[in-house]
This record gives structure tokens, sequence and C-alpha cells, in this order.
């Protein structure tokens, strides 16, 4: 590519569920793997490449799924050890670039325009990419290199897996114009079959169409589809700024010791915490408490959530167990500081794919006192257990 272009990866990890359970447990190498929900509306998150030979793929009902494989090990999705490997893959791709696009866990866009004069053309970087993966993960990734994030998203799907595809300004009609339409993001599978049935099976076809064989299909969007089909695409790689943690903490006005107090405390932060990651729509996968002392000395306490959650109870329970551990540690302890948070965030959308029951959807309560707190603020209502412990009355004479 020239240098004046634009230097753009897609990473795409291969099968990411499933390849980290076949390289935690190699006696699955080889054999037909699915990762998802086992219940009655299971759905696959991830399929391996042995089962998809099957004509598995990721999204399919899991009871259709062993139907046409049912000799396929299903595995139940472990959110919060995907998302350990996922930092360790995202920590490989900022040693080369800050801009960066998460799309999920295991997919990102990179912006390597600048970093080509101290990390080499964008090729050396894609396959140092790939290597520092596979050096730290034992897992494959594949890459596409193009000069928009389009192409470079079609080009990492071109030759899975492990595969680098690169696909240069100069070769895009000659590269794209005999790919099908099915290779082009976001058209869908119900598009997809309308477009066919027009007569336009490739991305050429598609970019030569007249406007009277599009505009039915596509109607205002005919000009954005021919330029997509011709690999056209200035957005830019927009840097991800997500949330690493969410928390809420509190520096008492006196210390306290008692623990009825204390647990009340806790739980209005985790309160807090959990109504914060459910507006982000996210969910966690870890739970954390910072206690400080009166004496300034500071502690955590962590503990992971199987299956990650952004419900209000799990997240208390979690937390005041935490607290009850510490407290057992340090009893009469009087505290200056509590504070709740909760990490291994991920979007509640990637959940979608598991079964209904996998990850618990936002409980009524937690749906009706999150709009009570949007309609009338934050003291709209609070939750019984948050309340502080009422003074007790003096005994009679």
């Amino acid at each position: 590519m020239a240098a004046r272009e634009r230097a753009i990866l897609h990473v795409d990890m291969d099968a990411f569920y499933a390849s980290v359970e076949e390289r935690d447990d190699p006696a699955l190498r080889g054999r037909p793997v699915i990762v998802g929900g086992t219940g009655a509306r299971g759905v696959v998150a991830a399929a391996n490449y042995v089962v998809r030979r099957f004509g598995v793929h990721s999204a399919m009902p899991m009871s259709r799924a062993l139907a046409l494989c049912p000799q396929a090990v299903c595995i139940p999705p472990r959110m919060a050890h995907y998302q350990a490997v996922s930092r360790v893959v995202f920590a490989v791709f900022g040693e080369i670039t800050p801009l960066i696009e998460g799309l999920s866990l295991d997919e990102a866009f990179l912006d390597v325009t600048a970093s080509r004069a101290l990390h080499g053309d964008e090729v050396a970087i894609a396959r140092r990419i790939k290597a520092a993966i596979r050096e730290r993960t034992q897992l494959a990734a594949s890459v596409g290199v193009a000069p928009n994030k389009l192409v470079a998203k079609i080009a990492s799907d071109l030759e899975k897996p492990d595969g680098l595809t690169v696909i240069p300004a100069s070769a895009l009609p000659e590269r794209l114009d005999t790919l099908s339409i099915r290779r082009l993001p976001g058209l869908g599978r119900k598009k997809g079959d309308e477009v066919e049935r027009a007569g336009l099976t490739t991305l050429g076809e598609l970019r030569r169409a007249p406007d009277t064989v599009l505009r039915p299909l596509f109607g205002r969007d005919v000009q954005r589809m021919r330029d997509r089909a011709a690999g056209l695409d200035d957005r830019p790689v927009v840097a991800d700024r997500e949330d690493l943690s969410i928390s809420a903490e509190e520096t008492f006005d006196s210390d306290i010791a008692d623990p009825a107090r204390l647990e009340a405390e806790l739980l209005a932060l985790a309160d807090r915490s959990s109504t914060r990651l459910r507006a982000k729509a996210l969910v966690a996968g870890c739970v954390a408490v910072k206690v400080r002392r009166a004496d300034f000395s500071t502690f955590t306490r962590q503990q992971q959530l199987e299956p990650a959650t952004q419900d209000s109870r799990v997240i208390a329970r979690a937390a005041s167990d935490l607290l009850r551990r510490w407290r057992a540690e340090y009893p009469g302890a009087r505290v200056r500081l509590l504070g709740v948070g909760v990490s291994a965030l991920a979007p509640a959308a990637q959940f979608d794919l598991f079964a209904a029951g996998a990850v618990p959807q936002p409980s009524p309560l937690d749906t009706t006192v999150d709009a009570i707190r949007e309609r009338f603020g934050t003291a709209g209502v609070k939750r019984a257990s948050a309340l502080p412990p009422a003074p007790r009355k003096p005994a009679p004479k």
C-alpha cells in the first residue's frame, strides 16, 4: 500500500470460546466442540471448525446443532475466563497502536497507519500481532489488512483459520468483484436471499447493477450499498474508552464498627454499582470489596462471578460474603471507607447467544427500581436491605 493510504487491520480470533476450551482441555482437540447454552432454548455461542463441517454455526439453536451433530461436545460458556484471555489479546494490540476499536471479546479494528514508522509495514505488523497472540495465549487469530474497515473485515474472513489476507486499494475491484454478496458485512441472511433472488450473486454484480434493480432492494441506500460492494468506506477507527470497572464507595463522617450498619452501607454501594452496570448495558464477571480502616490501612477482596451478571441481588450477595470474611479476619475493626466494585465487564448483548437462563436477566425488582430512579432520581426509592438499622430503643426500667 502507498504510504499515504490508511492501514487498517481487522483481527478476529478463530472460534474463540471453543478454541479456549480446546486449549485448556487437549482431549477436546479433533472433536466437534460447541460452546453455548444447553437448555431448551440454548443457542450456539461458538463452534469449532470440526463441528462446522456438519453445518453447525454460531447463533444456531442448540437443538438444531445437536440434530446435525449428535456426537458434539457441549460446553457451557465461561465468560469470566474468556474475558481474561481477551485482555491478553487486547494488550497485544495496545503495544502497537492506541487506535483500537473493539467489536467484541475476540474481534477488533486497529488503525496502524502511524505505527508503520516504528513497527514496519502493515503486513509485518499483522504477522507480529498473530505471533504475539499465539505465543501468549496459544490461540490463532485471522487478520485482514486493507485501506479501510469494511475491506479489512471482509479480508479477515477469507482464509480462516489462522489466516492473513491483504487487500490493497489498487486491488479492490479485482479481489472483491468475484466474492459472494454473502461476504458483505451487515447484509444479513434475509436481505442476502432477496438480493440473490434478484439475480445478484457477487459483489461485482451488485456494484454494477442499475438503480432499477437496486432501488426495490435498498430504497434510499442504493448508492451506499453500491459503494460498499466496491469496497469504499471512510469510517475512522474509533478508539475504545470502555469502562474497565464500575465502583461506588463511601467515606464515613465517623468510623463504623457495627456489623449491621456496615452491612447496610455495603448493600447500598452494591446497589449503586449494579444500577450503573445495567445503565451501561454491561454484565460483570468479578465483584470486589474495598475496606479502609480507621488507621488508613486499606484492603481489597474479590470474587469471580460465574456466570457474569448485572443482577443486584447476586452482586450484593457476593459483596456481603466478602465483607463477612474480611470482618472475620479483623473482628471489631472500625471502618472509615467502604467500596463495592465490579470488573471483567462485557456487553450484556454478548449473552443473547446463550441459553435464556445462562445469564440472569434483570429481575422484575431491578427493572422496577431502575424505572423509578430514571423518573424520580436516585433518591426516589431505596432497597430495604440497604437502609441503616433502626436505633435500638432503651429497655424499660
